[in-house]
């Protein structure tokens, strides 16, 4: 009931030409208008201009980031499994976190045009631009968690595959780039004087498979975690954490 009647109230409600410019770029990106604009302008708030709430609590987009996070790994994770039957668990993690990678979804972003849509601190982004590298990427987890509530699940699935994944992914051209992180991470170590150690955690039998668990330190300083079903995909996996870590 809240539902219909916020969408009776929408229908009737004067926008402002920002309000009306926004809604015409969601239309584009998603296919359809959206029904609570509200939610997909938060979704395009960074926390660099966030809004003090009540109680403390700063108003960003960083809880739809973690919203559409979740739903986007879902997602791709459902359409790999769909798409190579015959491919094993490492083969389908490795694609998954080449399609969600920080630096994928930043790309992905300013290809819909969400750069041009995110409100953040600019003074701040040039001071300390690091912290602001991947802020396109963020908003882009956030805008997906934005059409999960505006739309349900099955709109929104829809349109992670049909908007994104079959518009903007060559799926033959990631799967024969060969991303090996640990190489880089150790080429980056080599360049800054530092040091890099992969240490095993554990090794568990986990019905025909065994599963790995490693840790890897840079400067004797745990970094990140990963894990697979051999010790090199899970040195891979805890590489590409640190990887993002040190946005290298």
């Amino acid at each position: 009931m809240r539902s219909l009647l916020r969408h009776i109230s929408n229908w009737f409600r004067a926008y402002s030409p920002e309000e009306k410019k926004l809604l015409t770029a969601i239309r584009q990106i998603t296919g359809k208008k959206p029904s609570n604009l509200q939610i997909y302008q938060l979704a395009l708030i960074h926390c660099s201009v966030a809004r003090e709430m009540r109680d403390g609590y700063r108003e960003s987009n960083e809880r739809l980031e973690y919203l559409g996070d979740a739903i986007l790994g879902a997602v791709v994770a459902e359409y790999l499994f769909k798409k190579y039957p015959y491919k094993d668990e490492g083969f389908l993690t490795e694609i998954r976190s080449r399609i969600v990678s920080r630096d994928s979804l930043n790309a992905l972003a300013r290809k819909i045009g969400l750069d041009k849509l995110v409100i953040y601190d600019a003074k701040r982004s040039k001071s300390s631009p690091q912290s602001f590298k991947y802020i396109y990427g963020d908003a882009m987890e956030a805008f997906v968690g934005a059409v999960f509530l505006d739309k349900g699940f099955r709109f929104c699935r829809r349109f992670i595959v049909e908007k994104l994944l079959d518009h903007h992914f060559d799926m033959d051209e990631i799967v024969e780039t060969d991303t090996n992180y640990k190489s880089r991470l150790i080429e980056w170590a080599q360049r800054n004087n530092r040091t890099v150690r992969f240490e095993l955690l554990s090794e568990r039998q986990q019905g025909a498979y065994k599963q790995f668990k490693v840790q890897v330190l840079v400067n004797n300083q745990e970094i990140a975690r990963g894990s697979g079903y051999s010790k090199k995909q899970a040195e891979q996996d805890a590489a590409r954490k640190a990887c993002e870590y040190f946005a290298i």
